[in-house]
């Protein structure tokens, strides 16, 4: 979910992160309009996609209590480092995507 500026309020799923900018792309958020230049084999065009928002303005929702969350880590009894709810306490278990950024 947005926490602040233009899209405050809307959620939408992180689709890459930028580590060395701290910025995240989220889905249908945040789009811009990017016009490409014709070419011998294609035609211009007008074109929306995503641009990256700082992290500082997503904050994660939990899917147990659906409340936007603080993340807390807790190690479980095999020694494996979980994501928990600051709120309800309960494990957040969210695949993570590994997507490498373009350098």
């Amino acid at each position: 979910m947005v926490t602040k500026g233009k899209f405050k309020g809307k959620k939408g799923k992180v689709l890459r992160t930028l580590k060395e900018k701290q910025k995240v792309v989220v889905e249908k958020i945040n789009l811009v309009t990017r016009h490409l230049r014709k070419t011998s084999q294609k035609p211009g065009e007008v074109i929306k996609k995503e641009a990256p928002l700082e992290v500082a303005n997503v904050k994660l929702v939990c899917p147990h209590c659906a409340q936007v969350i603080r993340v807390g880590y807790k190690k479980s009894a095999d020694g494996k480092k979980n994501r928990i709810c600051k709120k309800c306490s309960a494990v957040v278990d969210i695949a993570k995507a590994t997507i490498k950024e373009k350098k």
